[in-house]
């Protein structure tokens, strides 16, 4: 009898272990569970379909769900929900639109994702209280918008100023909506630093945007429907609302079945992405991955952190044991007309908890040669550790070029470059692309001198 992977949601995780597996082994019975209709789908792009960049919200599904049937071979199950785990009859029960089923296993991955944080503020079950995590969600937000005049929202309240935060500003500003965001930190995208935060504010007022920096939401007022976003000192008139304040780690199932659960609240994994329990693995959104720079356990859900580590446990269960790999929490997030981006670790307290002494410096140069025309201010800060000099992280904000940057400190990172070896690292030149003194290349000039002193 064949063996059986079985794989427990059909997002990104899920659906790249299911087709890497198949593909290595086919005689192996991969069987998918999903609890909702949608998989293989790009929860990024939900802002640009609310938006209306993006038409039709199908076109947000990178495979569908006839293909990973019909041409992979996988046994895909939607609105069929996996409720417990047994590992040690290997078996997880399964809930169906018919009936409870169990279903054996020889490997089980679990990828469960994560699932957006509901605060329990005063007043949350008033209608026109969204959030946005999966395609249900974006459609509700898009039909709202899509009324008609009479009945169409105008002023929106977004609580939380991430990710989500800033990509839904800009679409509902794309909307004609009104658009306040309310940050209880003082500056919005926290985890890129003040530097980027205070760009991305300005930005923000600049596209008529009104953010609310150091103000914490109390509740939200209304009779049937939201009328007000309540704050420590005010009350702002809103027609809507969106919570964006962050994703939890869809950790419960395994606790329940014993499984070892990380500080981070998600599922503590080793570097093949297995769990505590033996031939059980977790990946994606509800597991946590090493962080390159800490060598600690970490929890960044990034979609590319989801498809790599599945793909990595796809093969593992084939028998070729595959590292799911180390994180950096790499990210860019684009603000009306500015990128802006992070990686590794630039914020010093985490450095020196990790053991580091960090050094930054901060630099502005030109997108493009000075001379050329259409080019734009980015700015750079880049952290190095002071005694080994190896670069730890850097934020970049501007309006183009920061994606192509990141990803060269990035890469510095994961080489354990030091600030002498990425100052003379031989990268691309043209008057439309970048100065000749690539800004990677001045950061890490001007930090190098900081460091030698």
């Amino acid at each position: 009898m064949a063996e059986t992977f079985v794989v427990v949601g059909g997002d990104a995780a899920g659906m790249s272990a299911a087709s890497k597996a198949k593909r290595e082994n086919p005689d192996l019975d991969v069987v998918v569970f999903e609890k909702g209709e949608w998989v293989s789908y790009g929860a990024c792009g939900l802002p640009y379909y609310v938006k209306g960049e993006i038409e039709e919200l199908e076109e947000i599904v990178a495979v569908p769900k006839e293909r990973f049937i019909e041409e992979r071979g996988i046994d895909l199950r939607t609105n069929h929900e996996v409720t417990g785990i047994d590992t040690e009859a290997k078996s997880v029960t399964v809930e169906t639109p018919d009936a409870v089923i169990e279903q054996s296993y020889d490997s089980l991955l679990i990828a469960t994702g994560a699932s957006a944080i509901v605060p329990p503020f005063d007043g949350i079950d008033l209608e026109e209280i969204y959030t946005i995590h999966d395609p249900p969600s974006g459609r509700a937000l898009r039909e709202a918008l899509e009324r008609p005049e009479s009945e169409r929202p105008q002023t929106v309240g977004i609580v939380g100023g991430g990710y989500i935060g800033i990509e839904m500003a800009e679409a509902f500003r794309g909307q004609g909506l009104d658009v306040h965001v309310f940050e209880m930190l003082d500056h919005v995208l926290d985890p890129f630093g003040e530097m980027v935060g205070e760009a991305v504010e300005e930005e923000l007022r600049d596209n008529g945007v009104t953010p609310h920096l150091g103000t914490r939401v109390e509740g939200f007022d209304g009779e049937e429907q939201v009328e007000a976003v309540r704050t420590e000192s005010d009350a702002v008139h809103v027609d809507m609302v969106v919570v964006g304040v962050g994703v939890n780690a869809n950790a419960t199932i395994a606790d329940a079945a014993g499984i070892d659960i990380g500080d981070t609240g998600a599922i503590a994994v080793d570097e093949y992405g297995e769990t505590s329990a033996q031939d059980v693995y977790a990946a994606g959104d509800c597991a946590e991955a090493e962080h390159v720079v800490t060598g600690e356990p970490d929890h960044v859900p990034l979609a590319l952190t989801a498809n790599r580590a599945g793909r990595a446990v796809g093969q593992t269960v084939t028998g070729d044991p595959t590292p799911t790999g180390p994180i950096a929490g790499t990210a860019v997030v684009k603000a009306f007309d500015l990128e802006a981006g992070r990686t590794g670790i630039i914020d010093e307290e985490r450095a020196r908890a990790a053991g580091f002494d960090p050094v930054s410096v901060s630099i502005t140069s030109k997108s493009r040669a000075g001379y050329y025309p259409g080019g734009s201010a980015i700015e750079i800060e880049l952290v190095a550790d002071a005694d080994s000099k190896r670069v730890l992280g850097a934020a970049m904000v501007g309006e183009e070029g920061v994606t192509k940057r990141v990803d060269t400190v990035t890469t510095a990172i994961y080489a354990e470059m030091d600030t002498r070896q990425v100052e003379y690292l031989d990268l691309s030149y043209a008057p439309p692309f970048g100065p000749t003194w690539d800004p990677v290349l001045t950061a890490a000039k001007v930090l190098n001198s900081k460091l030698d002193g």
